[in-house]
């Protein structure tokens, strides 16, 4: 947390000088940085990973800790944006992964772990019949995209071309909808649909349904603020999607982990598909898709007219040993059970706190997902999330990390199992110190 002679009551000054104590704390990893620019553009390879005025290079992780290239410790509470749930360097999943490297690994046929892993995540996903592995979510999504419109064009619906996202839908680097699109997108034509709008989603669904081949959409929204569904919207999709033949994609990509079988469990409401990707591959590159037999049988290779996936690491041994040690022994049912009513509990007493001092501050999630938003306006809709102080929430970022918290700069949390009550209590007191000693720059307007 900033020192006192640090805390200045006019915001943009006040962020001033965070990011000179930030620089100043940090040379070695300003170097690393400069280093890295060298090689690539802006120094980065990850655009999430960068923020002004350099990002941190961490030089090890052990359990729910990490260390900077400067020697500074931080409570890793960001956990790999949902990818570390198993903290670092998991023993069980450490074994695994010695066990695969004794043995070899890239054999150019099948593994002991791919249908082992498999018939994990087919028994615990209600909508997934039959499953496939690739190495993201994003390839996942791409491939679902792929599968739902041929699966559609052979069901006699030639005029579905086109695919329902939603205004601030993220599935992938190439299917970015959390500023409405992006250049690199794969060429589909999208309708963006308002998330959370009811009636404005149930009219487009109308008007463009025969032009529809696939819904896309995330049960809650991670990157845009941990924006959950409503309940009636997302039954409404699903009501809309299944009366006019059009494939409804969740993507539980970060959401999977809200409970034992995702969010479509938590729920209640089942798609057509779903992919994956993130924690399950065991921290390991990883990504799937998956969903009713007779959609996935589209790419059963023992038919005449299957569809093509291929992927030289789809399988890989590594991913697929990782994977079912953490899958199947590590985040359990059980597991998942608690680690989601720990961040419950924490996010309710950060809100409690916020909501004490009468700040316009808050955290939006559900279970061991969460994002802060500075602003006082209940979270909804993409609007309220807009309404939120930028420069408050990057002020938040620099405190956090000062005070040995690792959190994404927008703000975003995503619990492991490394994390204790002591890790949790830590973070609430360093929450709670900023809202004190910021109070001044977080009023309402």
């Amino acid at each position: 947390m900033p020192d006192t002679a640090l805390v200045n009551s006019d915001l943009q000054s006040a962020l001033d000088e965070a990011r000179q104590a930030y620089t100043a704390r940090n040379p070695k990893s300003l170097t690393r940085h400069h280093e890295a620019c060298e090689a690539m553009p802006g120094g980065n390879t990850r655009t999430t990973l960068h923020n002004s005025p350099f990002p941190l290079t961490v030089v090890r992780g052990e359990g729910c800790r990490l260390w900077d290239a400067d020697g500074h410790e931080y409570i890793d509470v960001l956990g790999e944006y949902t990818a570390g749930i198993y903290g670092h360097s998991h023993p069980v999943i450490r074994a695994a992964i010695d066990r695969a490297l004794n043995h070899g690994w890239n054999y150019g046929g099948r593994n002991a772990n791919e249908a082992k892993l498999a018939k994990l995540v087919a028994d615990r996903m209600p909508s997934i019949d039959l499953v496939r592995f690739t190495n993201s979510g994003t390839e996942g999504n791409v491939m679902a995209l792929a599968g739902a419109r041929v699966y559609a064009q052979r069901k006699g619906r030639t005029k579905a071309t086109k695919v329902m996202v939603f205004h601030g839908g993220y599935h992938g680097g190439v299917l970015y909808f959390v500023s409405g699109g992006s250049p690199v997108n794969v060429p589909y034509e999208y309708i963006v649909a308002p998330y959370n709008d009811v009636e404005g989603t149930r009219a487009l669904l109308a008007k463009h349904g025969e032009e529809l081949f696939a819904v896309l959409l995330e049960p809650m929204q991670g990157s845009h603020g941990c924006l959950p569904g409503d309940i009636e919207f997302l039954k409404m999709v699903r009501e809309e999607s299944r009366a006019r033949g059009i494939t409804m994609i969740f993507d539980e990509v970060m959401t999977s982990r809200l409970s034992p079988g995702g969010l479509q469990e938590k729920t209640g409401v089942i798609p057509d598909m779903t992919t994956l990707g993130k924690y399950i591959g065991g921290g390991m590159s990883f990504g799937a898709f998956g969903g009713r037999r007779d959609i996935m049988e589209l790419f059963d290779p023992t038919k005449p007219d299957h569809l093509p996936h291929a992927g030289t690491f789809n399988n890989n041994a590594l991913t697929m040993a990782a994977g079912a040690a953490g899958y199947g022994e590590v985040y359990t049912p059980a597991a998942a059970k608690e680690l989601n009513e720990r961040g419950e509990k924490i996010r309710q007493r950060l809100n409690a706190i916020c909501q004490r001092e009468k700040v316009a501050f808050q955290f939006s999630g559900i279970g061991s997902m969460m994002t802060a938003h500075a602003t006082s306006r209940p979270i909804k809709t993409a609007a309220d999330i807009a309404s939120g102080s930028q420069d408050a929430k990057e002020l938040f970022f620099f405190d956090m990390m000062a005070a040995g918290i690792w959190i994404a700069r927008r703000g975003f949390v995503a619990l492991n199992i490394m994390i204790g009550d002591s890790e949790g209590d830590r973070f609430v007191a360093v929450v709670e110190e900023f809202v004190t000693a910021r109070k001044a720059l977080l009023q309402p307007k």
